[in-house]
């Protein structure tokens, strides 16, 4: 009986978190962008790291406020101003601008617009608040604390928060490092002519390539391999001796010449080679010395498929990020009739849209055949059929599952 897809995404992740051993290297804030964390991130410092006006105004003291709606005005405060030994007298008012450091003793900040000024001074017109337009010290950050747990990959805004604290460098756990390599006698690198009515190109190395490079991976292209079992073999040795994954497209299915999987037994371990999940069936997982391994598909359709379905959180879970599913999914109405054999998950590829009522519907982009790579360059999601589903019937409700920015 074929693994369903969650037993098979569930015996990868498991064998992940069990041989996965991580090391760390420091990087630049700008070389960090994608990569994760391997330590808490720790604040060296308070944000702000004083008391400061959100706004351009008046600072006020409340009690003074109370004797007289209208103060005299004092001096004035700019950002970037030493206030250390700043003495203003009671009954008067501070001009002072957005950013600059708001004296111990002022209670509040009144924005200009509801102040007046004339020749006697400054009019309050609104009812002010202990606190009113003050960014505390600590505010933001407290100095001290965590604020990016380890495991996180960090982003352009996380970034720029480490920014604004001073941060130059970061702890993060070292690339992972993947080997890649097709096989098959008909395959021809992008770039050369064809050669005879069976040759294809290389495709899905070239995918893969992009595929790891957006997930930050170290990538070891060993090329074409052809069908000889020996030449696979030895591929096999060199990539899980120089690779924490190895990932294979190609050679896993039934066929007279698909050696990958023989090679697989005899170096190492498999833990599945088959899937009821549509495409993608022919997917290989298991182990070659302390290297895991995939082996993909040679539909180019089913390759990314199974690598973004896949591939794509063990990759995450072997570089250090804390998994949790990435899957954005929903139900809506399908806007034509789909078709779906019982047995298999299916990922149909589909476009969801905003109808001409104003509801969300979606659709599948064009024929669905595994080797149709043109059914992936109008969709934004994939159409996910349960396994026990069978044809869908125009407006039937559908799971609809975004593609996050592996595929963006």
């Amino acid at each position: 009986m074929l693994l369903t897809f969650q037993q098979a995404k569930q015996q990868m992740l498991q064998s992940a978190s069990t041989i996965k051993s991580l090391h760390s290297e420091k990087v630049t804030l700008f070389e960090a962008l994608e990569r994760i964390t391997a330590e808490p991130v720790i604040s060296p410092i308070n944000v702000p790291s004083f008391d400061n006006s959100a706004m351009d105004g008046y600072a006020i003291r409340l009690a003074d406020l109370k004797q007289s709606k209208l103060l005299p005005r004092a001096g004035a405060i700019f950002a970037g101003d030493d206030i250390s030994n700043l003495h203003w007298s009671q009954g008067t008012c501070l001009r002072i601008m957005t950013g600059a450091p708001v004296p111990k003793d002022a209670d509040a900040v009144v924005m200009q617009e509801q102040t007046e000024k004339s020749d006697l001074g400054i009019a309050f017109l609104s009812q002010v608040k202990a606190g009113d337009n003050i960014r505390r010290m600590g505010e933001d950050v407290k100095q001290d604390s965590i604020i990016i747990n380890k495991g996180t990959k960090l982003t352009v805004p996380t970034l720029s928060t480490l920014a604004t604290l001073g941060m130059s460098e970061l702890v993060v756990f070292k690339k992972l490092k993947v080997a890649i390599l097709s096989t098959g006698n008909e395959l021809t690198p992008i770039g050369k002519p064809l050669s005879g009515n069976g040759a294809i190109y290389d495709s899905n190395r070239f995918t893969l390539k992009l595929l790891l490079s957006k997930l930050n991976c170290e990538i070891v292209d060993l090329g074409i391999i052809a069908d000889d079992p020996n030449q696979i073999k030895q591929a096999l040795i060199s990539a899980s001796s120089q690779a924490d994954l190895v990932i294979t497209s190609g050679g896993v299915s039934v066929g007279d010449a698909d050696y990958t999987k023989t090679a697989l037994k005899e170096l190492g371990t498999i833990n599945f080679w088959k899937m009821a999940i549509k495409p993608g069936k022919p997917f290989a997982f298991g182990k070659i010395g302390n290297a895991l391994f995939c082996g993909l598909p040679g539909n180019p359709v089913s390759t990314l498929v199974t690598f973004y379905q896949l591939v794509q959180p063990l990759i995450l879970v072997l570089s250090g990020l804390e998994y949790s599913s990435m899957d954005f999914s929903f139900k809506v109405k399908t806007a034509t009739n789909l078709k779906k054999t019982v047995g298999r998950l299916d990922f149909q590829r589909g476009m969801l849209q905003i109808n001409a009522q104003g509801e969300l519907e979606v659709s599948p982009t064009g024929a669905q055949g595994s080797h149709i790579t043109q059914s992936f360059n109008q969709a934004n999601c994939f159409i996910v059929l349960e396994q026990e589903r069978g044809n869908v019937a125009k407006g039937e409700l559908v799971t609809v599952e975004l593609f996050n920015a592996l595929l963006k």
